[in-house]
């Protein structure tokens, strides 16, 4: 039965309406009662953890959007600076020419950032709709300020970036502006030419090398767009190697063969033939022990207790054998070595005050077992409020521990499938099953993390190609006519194409080389930021994925991304017929 009640904002109010609710009802109909501010805490648990990841990308993607905004905006400036020579002389002023430079930046803008609105409600709608159906809730929609916050902000931005280049249009002399046109000044990059010519290389290859020093400025903003795609492309690498060690943790799926657990019997024994008995865990496990092939292996067997200090019950893990090969990742301390030791999550030592040395008493069993606290392990599972230690720790307390699954490691050159099948032949009369693999690894939360990485990353890589396709396009039309007479002397369409692309690969390698670092030190701070939301502490081995065979790949990214935004611009360039190069101004 659900109830709403008046006033339900504190667990007072909630106590107090529930009271009121149990009174009206017949004695004993309450079993117990969950107020929705407890659902309400769990569910901003689980969308914590989304937040640092978010907020990570958010950043990266408004970042890469003023450096668009402003390169893009720099570039139309310097194309016109003619043009704004002429401007001048026939009588515009510094703030005429500004105002004019922001409007013609907030025009293109202002129809970007309505199909952007209307694009971001147009994917919210299959969102907010499953959303409606998982909460109940109905008429989900964007706030209208939303909408207004997206579009003050968007032309704010913009138009305070086209102020800042536009702003250093307003002060050009007219006379220089008149003089100089679009033509790079005069000597700027002539050192970096003459060391490139002195290179065993091609000179269409040196030509290419040298340009970034022609071009600082206009280099440098595209450098800084391919270390943010470099930052993000390492950081999603990251994220997924560390999600999957978390997963492998949180699952222990460490083991080759698996014989799970029989489901709970919860309804009468009969002697019937329709009444199989209980496994004996004892004939399984020496099943196991006597088949060939077997190698490392142990039990689990899970009851319910209570600690002290916590509301509700505790999963405790009972395991026969040697489990530390199993999978589980230690944050702190060690691996239980003997009776009356226990390791547990980082959440239980939270929730109880608690700290490795100290020791916890599991009530709620046929007598109470004190264990001490000897390490701490990454396990998230019933939000970490669980207990490992050995079986002979409960055996007074609870001798029947008949609800085991057990895990085993075959032995070099065994293969896994085959051992299955034959063990299960042993199995049989014994009413459990064997399967080969561990226990399953899939997480909605790792799926929905991966793809929002996927589709954030690419989207981020896109941007940064844009904002290279842009400068070596500016720059390709800029050097028109110097194209023409490479051409002219014999260049050919493929050297051509040759010197756009090296044009970018000083700055992608650059660029690459520093969003490699950036990327990681991006993974070190969201990483255990992800875990403190949801009261985790994460061990190094998993923030510590970068491995020397990966940061090579990783590095050589910015130069993928340079690449792929400069050459639409080289076909351009090797297509442009030498007369019409030559006659363009």
């Amino acid at each position: 039965m659900l109830y709403r009640f008046t006033d339900a904002g504190t667990a007072a109010q909630i106590a107090a309406g529930g009271k009121a609710v149990t009174e009206s009802l017949p004695p004993g109909s309450t079993v117990g009662e969950q107020s929705w501010l407890t659902v309400k805490k769990t569910a901003e648990r689980d969308t914590a953890l989304y937040i640092p990841f978010l907020i990570a990308f958010g950043v990266l993607g408004l970042v890469m959007s003023v450096l668009i905004v402003g390169n893009v905006v720099a570039s139309a400036v310097g194309t016109g600076t003619r043009r704004i020579g002429v401007l001048k002389a026939v009588g515009f002023t510094p703030a005429q020419v500004v105002r004019a430079y922001v409007g013609q930046a907030l025009i293109p803008a202002a129809v970007g950032t309505a199909l952007g609105v209307l694009a971001g409600h147009l994917l919210a709608v299959p969102v907010l709709a499953e959303t409606e159906e998982v909460y109940g809730a109905s008429s989900l929609a964007i706030a209208p300020w939303v909408d207004l916050a997206v579009i003050a902000g968007v032309l704010c931005l913009v138009a305070a970036t086209a102020w800042a280049s536009a702003w250093r249009a307003g002060r050009l002399r007219t006379v220089d502006a008149l003089a100089v046109g679009r033509t790079a000044s005069a000597g700027r990059g002539r050192w970096a030419a003459r060391l490139a010519g002195r290179l065993p290389l091609p000179q269409p290859v040196a030509l290419g090398l040298a340009r970034p020093f022609a071009r600082p400025a206009r280099a440098l903003a595209m450098g800084t767009a391919i270390l943010f795609g470099s930052v993000a492309v390492t950081f999603t690498v990251g994220m997924g190697a560390s999600l999957g060690q978390v997963m492998e943790a949180r699952a222990h799926d460490a083991a080759d063969v698996v014989v799970p657990a029989p489901p709970p019997d919860f309804g009468p024994r009969g002697s019937g033939p329709e009444k199989q008995p209980r496994a004996d865990p004892v004939a399984v496990a020496a099943a196991v022990e006597a088949a060939a092939g077997t190698g490392k292996h142990y039990s689990a067997a899970k009851v319910r207790a209570t600690v002290s200090g916590l509301t509700g019950t505790v999963n405790v893990i009972a395991f026969t054998g040697d489990a530390s090969w199993g999978g589980y990742t230690m944050v702190s301390g060690r691996w239980i070595d003997r009776p009356g030791e226990a390791v547990v999550p980082t959440p239980f030592l939270a929730a109880t005050g608690t700290r490795i040395g100290d020791t916890a008493t599991l009530n709620g069993l046929a007598e109470p077992v004190t264990v001490r606290i000897v390490g701490e392990v990454l396990d998230p599972r019933n939000d970490g409020l669980q207990v490992f230690t050995d079986a002979s720790t409960l055996t007074a307390a609870r001798p029947d521990l008949t609800e085991a699954s057990h895990h085993i490691a075959v032995t070099s050159g065994t293969g896994v499938t085959g051992y299955a099948d034959a063990l299960n032949r042993d199995l049989a009369p014994l009413g459990v099953t064997a399967r080969a693999g561990g226990l399953d690894t899939g997480s909605d939360m790792v799926v929905t993390l991966n793809a929002l990485s996927a589709i954030l990353t690419t989207m981020l890589v896109a941007l940064a190609a844009l904002g290279v396709l842009n400068g070596v396009l500016l720059d390709t039309r800029e050097r028109v006519r110097e194209i023409g007479v490479h051409k002219a002397l014999g260049m050919t369409p493929r050297q051509t194409v040759a010197m756009v692309l090296t044009s970018v690969v000083v700055t992608g390698l650059v660029a690459g080389a520093l969003g490699v670092p950036l990327g990681a030190a991006l993974h070190g701070w969201v990483l255990p930021a992800m875990g403190d939301s949801v009261g985790l502490r994460l061990p190094g081995s998993v923030i510590a994925v970068y491995h020397g065979a990966e940061v090579l790949p990783l590095a050589l990214g910015g130069l993928l991304i340079a690449t792929l935004g400069a050459f639409l611009p080289a076909g351009w360039a090797a297509r442009t017929r030498t007369a019409t190069a030559l006659r363009t101004e």
